[in-house]
């Protein structure tokens, strides 16, 4: 049998049960992967909440790195002893195997690691949509990214870099400082002991910023919104400090006509050509060095719920891993 994590009500990190599972045979658009490591992020936490609720019982985790060990009969371009990479679901990364459909899983670059595969997934292709779609950062742009000293918000201050582009950060600690600056951010915050919309306002000449990528939510929304220049876009990816409350879309307009868009990897890379490209480009700037995956912390597998309560109350940096 397979040990993984589930969870069988919502609630904080007690709820994470260390469990045996079945692994059947894969159906033929799956594969089978037995995890070399496990990535770990926030949404996670939101899942174990029920923030973002699941069909009870559940496992968790959406992203891992590891070897194909079976194939169903459809599977075409996969085959046992690929190295490969997922992000994004179903659900069910905390786990020492498992089946997943075939179309989410990436062939993972000799160069990486297992380890730096599952950290890099989900927090780098959230960072190459956000970069890259969401908001196309160009030379010479501004941006402002909350959470800098996170997975995703040091993959972000890398690439937004190496794009050219001049970056704030907010920060909840001169050590968390040090680190986004030690990543490319060229202007940290500490939001402990300063107005982060005044900051910006003073680095901008007053004029604000073109885009502000926001994972902290109900926190720093309207203070978000008043950094922005006008016709600006806030760019609403995570909840950390809990949901955003309903507001009125006027204020939008008083501030300068400004866009609110609330993006998930999910609807990104639902198309497997658009997982392939994403991934493609994912994967060559961190091979050419321009972003380096820093995996900061690791925790057995089986010490989930350690690691859930550290992400919550902001002890870690960069990635984290779970290893099988």
């Amino acid at each position: 049998m397979t040990q993984a994590i589930r969870f069988h009500q919502t609630g904080g990190p007690e709820v994470l049960r260390w469990e045996e599972v079945a692994v059947p045979a894969p159906q033929p658009h799956e594969a089978t992967v037995r995890h070399h490591a496990v990535g770990l992020n926030f949404i996670d936490i939101y899942h174990r909440s029920g923030l973002y609720p699941l069909p009870l019982p559940s496992g968790l985790g959406l992203e891992g790195a590891g070897v194909v060990t079976a194939v169903g009969g459809a599977v075409t371009d996969l085959k046992v002893g690929d190295r490969v990479a997922y992000a994004g679901g179903p659900v069910g990364a905390y786990s020492e195997a498992r089946n997943i459909p075939a179309d989410r899983l990436v062939n993972l670059p000799a160069p990486l690691s297992f380890e730096t595969g599952a950290a890099m997934m989900l927090q780098g292709l959230t960072a190459q949509y956000l970069l890259r779609r969401t908001y196309r950062v160009q030379p010479g742009d501004t941006i402002l990214i909350h959470a800098a000293a996170g997975g995703v918000g040091l993959i972000v201050c890398q690439w937004a870099k190496a794009l050219g582009a001049t970056v704030i950060g907010t920060v909840g600690s001169a050590a968390k400082a040090a680190l986004a600056k030690a990543h490319g951010c060229d202007h940290t915050i500490d939001y402990t002991r300063e107005d982060f919309t005044a900051r910006v306002r003073d680095l901008t000449g007053g004029a604000g910023v073109p885009v502000v990528y926001d994972s902290i939510g109900k926190d720093t929304f309207m203070g978000s919104l008043d950094c922005l220049r006008p016709l600006g876009m806030m760019v609403s990816f995570g909840s950390s400090s809990g949901p955003v409350p309903p507001f009125d879309l006027g204020e939008l307009a008083k501030r300068g006509s400004l866009f609110v868009t609330r993006p998930s990897l999910f609807a990104y890379s639902a198309k497997r050509e658009d997982l392939a490209q994403m991934a493609a480009e994912l994967f060559e700037v961190v091979g050419g060095g321009k972003v380096k995956i820093e995996v900061n912390q690791t925790y057995a597998l089986k010490d989930a719920a350690r690691a859930h309560a550290d992400l919550a109350a902001r002890k870690t940096t960069g990635s984290t891993v779970l290893l099988p």
